[in-house]
């Protein structure tokens, strides 16, 4: 995969491309903490570049500001709440991420031992290691698909288009996911290339379970989620439904030459799996990027790992390093401020999560939108991320 569409395809996965219902208490959607009007100057203009609803939330050791701009579903009145749940996409590997060096700090997992020795049903090749999984040089293929050489693309099962919006609801298993993944050729001899593929997530979780003997979800849960409070976070896993307040997305396809848009809002996320399907908060992200990157999650060792940079595009292990040493494929802040970041989309929902390598200042926010095959609010989104990093980390 050439280095160009490598970067479109990982910038892409920010817009293109869980059961734990405790109850949150929705915040009014309006501006609150500090007074910022440029942060709600800025949200109102993304709304006004296409997109149907923002929230989000700003933090420091000092204060935190809370905004919301445009509405929750279309053809209604009503703003998005600042702290509604929504569909994270790959902010979700960073929890995994997170979780697997949870692991290996206890001594289950081996980061550098051979993802096979975990999962010797799938005949992985055996140079695959755990670690190659969770920074995406493993050069499996991505079962939603990727970019070949020459530019076109290499299908893997359906996640937009017509196709998807038919079958949003059908529920796919991870080894099915992976068994797919596997018929396919290696894209690079593992450990010699990078490329983004969900499926290395995917075998992430499980390897999870099989160390553990416990669900994917059972782990988040026990060794993230509760010992953070985060309370509005959700392992969903086959369920269609987003419980409690939240914004709605939608998705416009055209068939027999018309137009159609669709309310998304409920879909089983299972053809994601643990490389995109959790759900959360602008609040309960603060809590988890602040709490990991001040070193309050994992032990140092861990972190210095997981923040060790890949040379193409920076990506450490669930994160993207951006500290000027290696390219990204997110915008930078004009003041050349060190930060770590993981976004993600799913059909209609982006999130930005971004935050000082000390934890100590963060960004949150949900973007929801009317999705496209074409995904044509990417050059939107991609803009509306260098608006609010410059904004907040450049002030």
């Amino acid at each position: 995969m050439g280095t160009s569409q490598t970067a479109r395809r990982v910038a892409g996965t920010a817009l293109a491309a869980t059961l734990l219902t405790g109850a949150i208490t929705p915040e009014v959607a309006t501006a609150k903490g500090n007074n910022r009007p440029e942060l709600q100057q800025a949200i109102q203009e993304i709304v006004e570049s296409g997109f149907t609803g923002v929230q989000l939330r700003v933090s420091d050791q000092q204060s935190e500001w809370t905004g919301s701009a445009g509405v929750r579903k279309l053809d209604a009145a009503a703003k998005p709440q600042t702290n509604g749940r929504f569909r994270v996409g790959s902010v979700t590997k960073t929890f995994t991420a997170a979780l697997m060096l949870d692991l290996v700090a206890d001594g289950k997992v081996g980061l550098d031992t051979s993802a096979a020795s975990y999962l010797p049903e799938f005949n992985l090749d055996p140079r695959i290691t755990v670690r190659m999984l969770l920074q995406h040089t493993s050069g499996v293929f991505n079962h939603t698909g990727q970019y070949n050489p020459d530019g076109t693309i290499n299908p893997g099962i359906p996640w937009s288009g017509k196709e998807w919006v038919d079958n949003r609801f059908h529920t796919y298993q991870p080894e099915e996911l992976v068994r797919l993944s596997l018929s396919k050729p290696l894209n690079f001899e593992p450990g010699t290339n990078w490329a983004y593929a969900n499926t290395n997530y995917v075998l992430a979780r499980l390897v999870i379970e099989k160390a553990t003997g416990n669900s994917y979800a059972e782990e988040m849960r026990r060794r993230i989620l509760r010992p953070l409070g985060l309370k509005g976070t959700i392992v969903p896993g086959t369920s269609p439904e987003i419980p409690g307040p939240h914004a709605h997305a939608y998705y416009e396809y055209e068939e027999a030459s018309e137009l159609k848009t669709v309310d998304i809002t409920r879909q089983n996320p299972s053809w994601v799996s643990s490389g995109g399907d959790m759900i959360s908060t602008t609040k309960d992200l603060q809590t988890f990027i602040s709490a990991l990157m001040s070193g309050k999650l994992l032990p140092a060792s861990q972190m210095a790992k997981m923040l060790t940079p890949h040379p193409m595009y920076g990506y450490g292990l669930g994160l993207f390093v951006q500290d000027g040493s290696t390219p990204s494929p997110f915008p930078l802040p004009s003041c050349g401020a060190a930060l770590v970041t993981h976004n993600g989309g799913v059909q209609g929902f982006a999130t930005l999560m971004y935050s000082t390598p000390d934890g100590s200042k963060t960004l949150t926010a949900s973007l929801t939108y009317v999705d496209d095959p074409a995904m044509s609010k990417q050059a939107a989104g991609y803009q509306a991320m260098q608006t609010l990093i410059n904004k907040v980390f450049c002030a």
